[in-house]
């Protein structure tokens, strides 16, 4: 692994650094800019990294990762442009758009936009990657194995297709947490105690997906296995199906990526 610069270092460049660590990179190969000072502690007490105040005390690796707020991109942007040379900048800044960050860093064309999402904590999460062609395949693969250290990647040939990715697995572990708390609470009210019922829809949850990743099966094919005749699995999906919840679904995804979008074009009209 490359040595690689934070700009921001919240939960989610916590989340990154942990991984890298776990995954071979040495500590002393990250630094990260971080302006609260409690975070600069945390961050340095738990896994030995360089902190700085300020990105003109930064060394500023050949590897920089943008982790900040959407909002205070323009400003750190700006301030880290006359740094730039050559540098790989990857952005895992939700909605801003790479034309967006490029005129704030002054013309840096070499960028590669990532959505992460939260299970990235555990070393599980889903990224979408999105660069443009002028990004070479080995820079390309640098930002690729920074977002392997906590979970799987996916590329997206068309920038707009981060608005979806946004909505499938950006929003999409709070999907599984409403689910998660549906199905905990019918538990409940039939009568399971909340510890058992929360037991029950977690390792369920869990239990599904694994064997989902690990048969590299369609759901729909796992999905009808389980699914007997006259069964009570038939009789479940039936009223899921009358109540219109895979439409639900769609919609919620939908609804998210066209909020994205809109939060997207708002980032870009930023100075």
């Amino acid at each position: 692994m490359h040595k690689v610069s934070f700009i921001g270092g919240g939960n989610m460049a916590a989340a990154i650094i942990g991984g890298l660590i776990a995954s071979g990179t040495q500590p002393s190969d990250i630094e990260v800019v971080e302006i609260n000072p409690d975070a600069r502690a945390r961050l340095a007490a738990r896994f030995g990294v360089v902190t700085h105040t300020d990105v003109s005390l930064a060394r500023l690796h050949g590897l920089v990762v943008l982790a900040v707020k959407p909002q205070t991109l323009p400003e750190v942007a700006t301030a880290l442009a006359p740094r730039l040379d050559g540098h790989l900048v990857l952005s895992i800044a939700a909605g801003v758009r790479v034309a967006d960050l490029s005129r704030w860093l002054g013309g840096h064309t070499r960028i590669v936009r990532a959505m992460p999402n939260t299970p990235a904590r555990v070393q599980a999460g889903i990224a979408g990657l999105y660069a443009p062609l002028e990004v070479a395949h080995g820079a390309r693969s640098q930002a690729e194995a920074v977002l392997r250290a906590v979970g799987g990647v996916v590329w997206v040939e068309d920038e707009p297709q981060l608005d979806a990715v946004t909505a499938v697995s950006g929003s999409g572990p709070a999907y599984v947490f409403y689910l998660l708390e549906s199905l905990e609470a019918a538990a409940e009210a039939q009568g399971l105690a909340p510890d058992v019922a929360r037991q029950l829809a977690l390792q369920t949850f869990f239990g599904a997906a694994k064997l989902a990743l690990e048969s590299g099966e369609e759901p729909a094919l796992l999905r009808q296995r389980v699914t007997s005749k006259g069964g009570t699995t038939e009789r479940g999906i039936a009223a899921l199906e009358a109540a219109a919840v895979r439409q639900a679904i769609a919609q919620a995804v939908d609804a998210a990526s066209r909020r994205s979008a809109e939060l997207g074009d708002g980032l870009g009209r930023l100075a």
